[in-house]
């Protein structure tokens, strides 16, 4: 797989909630870095950490965040870059934003990830501190 197809598959599997493909697509040791100032934010270490980080984002808002739309996927080397619509809903309030994430791919698995939200404050309100 391109790394462009690996970036594809990566999102297809968070979409369809497919887990065994998102552990084959993401490195063991993969750095994951959350942006902002909320309970999620900060830099995770290991697949195990970054998928209990999403599963704890996943419980903060009943089920409901998800990556709404993945509009491009970017090329350069190694590194990857695809914009996205994320949106969740979580204590009677909503979120609705852009973002752009950053791959970094060796050896066909995700080993790097910066992410960036286009509304970091609102998104930082909405996860809240815990």
């Amino acid at each position: 797989m391109s790394n462009s197809e690996i970036i594809a598959a990566y999102f297809k599997a968070i979409q369809t909630g497919d887990l065994a493909k998102l552990g084959a697509l993401v490195a063991a040791d993969v750095i994951w870095h959350q942006p902002g100032d909320n309970q999620f934010s900060g830099t995770h270490t290991g697949a195990e950490a970054v998928f209990a980080m999403i599963g704890s984002m996943m419980e903060a808002s009943a089920g409901t965040f998800k990556i709404d739309l993945v509009k491009d996927i970017m090329v350069n080397g190694a590194e990857v870059a695809a914009t996205i619509d994320f949106s969740g809903q979580r204590n009677g309030t909503e979120m609705a934003l852009g973002g752009v994430d950053v791959f970094t791919v060796k050896n066909g698995q995700i080993a790097e990830v910066w992410l960036y939200s286009s509304d970091q404050a609102a998104e930082d309100a909405f996860w809240g501190k815990s």
